[in-house]
């Protein structure tokens, strides 16, 4: 068709091609942010909806008690290996002192030591008492704080727990948020890709075409950007079903289209010759001779050979005479390309 319009023409189809782009850009911006907002309608989950809130707050609380009482038992175990080391380094030190005292008394076999060799030793065992009772100490301090790690172990496993049965119920409710906002999507998007395809039926050639087809680019570009990534998954079953459902009813439709397009043309090729060019717009005859087809069948027919003058396929005329100079011309020209009369189809002469 491009090559029967004029440069003027041309170019303010190129100027409304880009309106209906910047149409559609800012229908496109403006449903994206719709789309957007759309999954804030829904409540934002946390785990803590789907558990026990009175079971976990104990929990919690428990195993911040239990935590506190753990740090506290590990500082008074410090403390505690910390004077059984004073004591076993003092217990030693009286050991050495009372060892090289002995040593000396067995060396002067001095009788008159005797009471304070047992002074000596009773300071001795008084030590070897305040070592045991650290020992002691730290033992409990020890079981102390192994009481605390298992009560923070058993509390911490229990909230995981719950945790673990509050997020498989999460996950099930994400999935059926998932499924909500997709329908949320698709009420939006098929009205809109039915009117968009209502449009491009019946007014995409009419006197506002730069807005119908802006909406068109805006629907096609809401279903396939806006709703079809989207699309429910499921493990794939959903996205291969709606895959197949949507294949079959489109090819359903360009068959029956097809077939309804092959009966149209063999009702057509049935009807007179003047009657089938009346039918036929200037512009299509046009631009389907340019591609080297039959405006009537559209099959391919040689138009340069000067001895064709008809389809010789459906049989429509293609090529006629001039009634003023009879040069030989286009059958659909509305003027003589030799002498510019106007382009009535004449007779062939006989000879022809």
């Amino acid at each position: 068709m491009s090559k029967s319009l004029r440069l003027t023409e041309k170019w303010m189809q190129r100027g409304l091609w880009l309106v209906a782009l910047v149409f559609a850009s800012f229908l496109i911006g403006l449903g994206g942010t719709l789309v957007g907002d759309l999954p804030k309608v829904e409540k934002q989950l946390t785990l803590d909806d789907f558990m026990d809130r009175a079971a976990s707050t104990a929990l919690r609380s428990s195993i911040k008690t239990t935590e506190a009482a753990e740090r506290d038992a590990d500082a008074a175990l410090e403390q505690a290996q910390l004077k059984r080391r004073v004591t076993q380094a003092d217990s030693a030190a009286a050991r050495e002192t009372f060892n090289n005292w002995l040593s000396t008394r067995h060396a002067t076999q001095l009788s008159g030591q005797d009471p304070e060799l047992v002074a000596r030793t009773r300071a001795l065992d008084g030590l070897k008492d305040k070592e045991r009772a650290a020992g002691m100490a730290v033992e409990a301090q020890q079981q102390a704080a192994l009481d605390a790690r298992q009560s923070s172990v058993r509390e911490r496993r229990k909230l995981a727990e719950m945790e673990q049965a509050a997020q498989k119920l999460l996950n099930a409710e994400y999935r059926r948020i998932e499924l909500r906002v997709f329908l949320y999507r698709l009420a939006l998007t098929l009205p809109l890709l039915v009117a968009a395809g209502w449009l491009f039926a019946k007014k995409r050639k009419s006197t506002w075409w730069p807005f119908v087809w802006g909406f068109i680019l805006f629907a096609l570009f809401a279903f396939f950007v806006e709703l079809v990534p989207y699309l429910p998954s499921y493990g794939g079953y959903v996205r291969y079903i709606v895959g197949i459902v949507v294949t079959v009813l489109v090819g359903r439709q360009a068959i029956l289209a097809l077939n309804r397009y092959l009966e149209k043309q063999k009702l057509v090729e049935q009807l007179p010759d003047a009657q089938r060019r009346e039918e036929l717009s200037y512009d299509t005859a046009l631009t389907r001779l340019s591609k080297g087809v039959c405006p009537g069948c559209e099959r391919p027919v040689d138009l340069k050979n000067p001895e064709i003058d008809f389809c010789p396929h459906c049989g429509i005329g293609l090529f006629d005479h001039c009634r003023a100079c009879n040069t030989r011309k286009g059958a659909f020209a509305k003027f003589c390309h030799a002498c510019g009369a106007t382009g009535q189809r004449a007779h062939l002469p006989a000879q022809a």
